[in-house]
């Protein structure tokens, strides 16, 4: 069953100005970083794929060094981790793989090759999966698997008779319950890795027992930044995969989409406050787009600053012959979060820092123009949630996967939703304005210029916008999809299969590839 938090979907709370690229290129560190020879004397960041072509103008270096420091996501010190890194005598580099290097690898993998001051060295490759989640596909060379999905315990140690023995039954001595045991190794005798995935947590006291053992090297608690809270064979009474058994879910309890969504929340972590992390959500929103219209700072790469003040400054003007004034206001605000993400600010990922600015912009303005309370604009978030869940299970919400259709689409399709809901639209008429959405900008791809999340990402947050309010009066018009919203998802998902790398967040095509693009950007080297 899903079990992706609703705060992986409308988050993380992230410094920008790329969820993928930022957010989850220092969840990666973060874990090799705890998986490391400690203390570290230099590390070596090998990327692959999109993460080679774009990693300056997205920050992901930045990112990578930060999250080896053991900072967080949010932390506005991401900006500065070069600097920090070199006050702690910390050795960094980066390397650029061949993109014949990464032909076999997923479009955002990187290698963080660690050397302690010991000289112990360790290699660990990740991948950033979108919207900040990540998974481990290798240690050492050796291709292992660790989601996080279940508490995980990773154990090195030789491959000797008895070692795994030992191993379980010192879990079983502790009354840990293994749910899954799967062992890599080099070479017959030689270095091997065991990741035991258990059903609750472990202790330090078992670890330390665990370490103690013959032929074992160390263990480690293995911390995924992203994981959920709930095991994916936890059964969900308010849990869902797709829209139709969505809409299911909302027929039988007499609820609507957002009520089901908080529900779910509820039941993925039953002890967290959830209504004061979305209060937290709709804080860090109401800044991000407010900030940046009062006063516009210049981005990384030199192409975004002012241009949402610039618009909102215009809305009298022109506004009741053009957009009108919510959506004059809508659009705003959009452009106001893809200018902060730019300047490294703190952002929420919705689904994606590339795509931020979308709902935001959509909810909060419309709920300005009606004077919702924040009960509503937090029901209709939860309503973004469950839609933006069932895209990025079913399909993808990474514009290296699968275009912009993915990013500035779903959050097109979630905003929709949510304003369906924030108005007063019933479960079917939300998901036909979502599918309305997505059918919009089906193909749109994924093609920053420079590598930058500015140009065309700011532009194209903007139509996000006017096409989740437009999808949003056509399904409470009664103007209702024909297709369903799964097999919208699917359609999505199979052009996106269908999109050349080159359209796919490598910066090597569409408009990334235009004479002019290089050009454009006034601060090429950063």
């Amino acid at each position: 069953m899903m079990n992706t938090s609703a705060f992986e979907i409308l988050g993380p709370v992230m410094v920008g100005p790329s969820s993928s690229h930022t957010a989850g290129a220092l969840r990666i560190a973060l874990v090799a970083r705890s998986l490391g020879p400690k203390p570290l004397k230099s590390v070596d960041f090998k990327l692959y794929n999109s993460f080679a072509h774009t990693y300056h103008g997205h920050g992901s270096d930045r990112a990578l060094v930060a999250g080896i420091l053991g900072m967080a996501p949010d932390d506005i010190r991401v900006r500065n981790s070069f600097e920090l890194a070199k006050e702690e005598g910390l050795e960094f580099s980066f390397t650029e793989a061949s993109d014949k290097e990464g032909t076999a690898l997923h479009p955002n993998t990187v290698a963080v090759n660690m050397v302690g001051q010991d000289g112990m060295q360790m290699s660990v490759t990740g991948e950033s999966l979108g919207g900040g989640k990540v998974r481990i596909s290798s240690i050492d060379g050796i291709a292992v698997e660790m989601t996080g999905d279940y508490p995980t315990l990773f154990v090195a140690h030789q491959d000797r008779p008895g070692v795994l023995a030992a191993l379980t039954s010192g879990l079983s001595a502790s009354s840990v319950n293994i749910a899954t045991m799967r062992t890599f190794r080099e070479s017959r005798g030689g270095r091997a890795y065991t990741v035991f995935e258990v059903d609750d947590g472990l202790d330090q006291s078992v670890l330390e027992y665990l370490s103690r053992g013959p032929s074992i090297s160390f263990a480690s608690l293995v911390n995924i930044p992203g994981a959920s809270q709930a095991a994916p064979d936890a059964v969900l009474p308010h849990g869902f995969e797709t829209g139709a058994q969505l809409l299911r879910a909302c027929a039988t309890e007499n609820l609507s989409i957002g009520q089901i969504m908080r529900e779910r929340e509820l039941e993925l972590e039953p002890s967290a406050d959830v209504d004061a992390r979305m209060a937290k959500i709709i804080e860090v929103m109401r800044e991000e787009t407010v900030r940046p219209i009062e006063k516009p700072e210049p981005s990384l790469g030199g192409l975004l600053g002012g241009q949402a003040k610039a618009v909102a400054d215009g809305a009298e003007r022109i506004s009741n012959v053009l957009l009108g004034s919510t959506l004059s206001k809508a659009t705003a605000y959009a452009m106001a979060v893809l200018e902060r993400s730019a300047t490294m600010g703190v952002i929420v990922a919705a689904p994606t820092a590339g795509s931020a600015g979308v709902i935001p912009g959509s909810v909060l303005a419309t709920a300005e123009a009606a004077g919702a309370a924040d009960d509503q604009i937090a029901a209709a978030l939860w309503n973004a949630c469950a839609v933006g869940a069932i895209v990025a299970r079913n399909a993808s919400v990474a514009g290296a996967e699968g275009g912009c259709q993915a990013e500035v689409g779903t959050a097109a399709a979630m905003a929709a939703s949510a304003l369906t809901e924030l108005l007063g639209g019933s479960p079917e008429a939300c998901l036909s304005a979502a599918s309305t959405a997505i059918a919009n900008l089906l193909g749109l791809v994924c093609d920053p210029v420079r590598g930058l999340v500015e140009y065309p990402c700011q532009n194209r947050n903007a139509i996000g916008v006017a096409n989740a309010i437009s999808a949003a009066q056509l399904a409470l018009s009664g103007v209702l999809d024909p297709i369903p919203f799964d097999e919208v998802v699917a359609a999505m998902k199979a052009v996106g299969d269908s999109l050349p790398a080159a359209l796919r967040e490598t910066a090597l095509g569409g408009l990334a590839a235009a004479p002019s693009a290089c050009g454009a950007c006034r601060r090429c080297a950063l």
